[in-house]
């Protein structure tokens, strides 16, 4: 078994490759800004900074430690390995593969269970859908995520090479987040384009919880959760959160569930509240 030191080692090797990918895709969402900009295109710039302003704390954040939660957990988790995955020409794709599933109930449990949703809720708050997007994320998504790849280090794959393929998966997604791209045919039945996320972000009835894979659509397909763009999508949440402040977008859910946890008045409710559906009625 590795020891701590040498899985951090390798969590930094993998993750090289990333920082370059990561740096570009920044650039992109600068020109996209700059283009932007010059056609008059944005609505409002108030929630382009908030999201550069979501993505800078949440930085700050991993280098003080947060990041290491992911490390920290699988590590733990290592010892109970029941296989081992031989390397060869399969390896990476089937790693890649088995991190998309995961991510597809991943992704699912956090629209569907409250107390995720108070946290992923965050991503989807913006009433725009463009590169920047791509950074709203929530600062306390680590403290839970890690539980959801615990299946591959079971079934024999490296903690290294389990975050490599998921974090893979979640950088595909940066180039989806845009209107500048129309339907892709072909790509749009297989794959997570951005017809296919511009669906997942929509509040139109329709189209609430769908489309939750992160590189293939066909997980959607399988478990019924698929839905093609058809209509003018309506970006946001149903209902829209009227500030563009870093720290009530990360924390107004949270208080909102505080306040009907209040309410219930007995032990289930309390637990219904916390893992039922949002806008689910459990009563007083």
């Amino acid at each position: 078994m590795q020891s701590i030191e040498e899985n951090f080692a390798a969590y930094e090797t993998a993750f090289d490759w990333l920082v370059y990918i990561g740096f570009g895709f920044l650039g992109l969402i600068l020109l996209e800004m700059l283009f932007d900009f010059a056609r008059k295109a944005r609505q409002s710039w108030k929630e382009t900074f908030a999201n550069w302003s979501i993505y800078l704390i949440g930085v700050g954040l991993e280098y003080a430690g947060l990041g290491l939660i992911f490390l920290i957990g699988l590590s733990l988790v290592s010892p109970f390995t029941i296989a081992s995955m031989p390397e060869g020409i399969w390896f990476w794709p089937l790693a890649i593969l088995f991190a998309d599933f995961l991510y597809y109930w991943m992704h699912r449990a956090e629209h569907r269970v409250r107390v995720l949703w108070a946290v992923h809720v965050v991503h989807h708050s913006s009433p725009e859908f463009n590169f920047s997007t791509a950074l709203r994320l929530s600062w306390f998504e680590a403290l839970f995520e890690w539980v959801f790849l615990v299946p591959m280090i079971i079934y024999g794959f490296g903690i290294a090479e389990t975050l490599v393929a998921f974090f893979t998966v979640v950088t595909y997604q940066n180039w989806i987040h845009t209107e500048k791209i129309g339907r892709l045919p072909f790509l749009d039945s297989w794959l997570n384009t951005p017809s296919n996320h511009r669906v997942h972000h929509g509040s139109n009835p329709r189209y609430i919880d769908r489309n939750y894979g992160g590189i293939l659509m066909i997980w959607d397909r399988l478990f019924g959760t698929y839905q093609r763009e058809d209509d003018k999508v309506i970006y946001g949440i149903t209902d829209p959160l009227k500030s563009a402040n870093p720290f009530v977008i990360n924390g107004h859910e949270f208080i909102a569930l505080f306040k009907d946890l209040r309410k219930a008045k007995t032990a289930l409710k309390k637990i219904r509240t916390l893992t039922g559906p949002p806008g689910m009625d459990t009563g007083p």
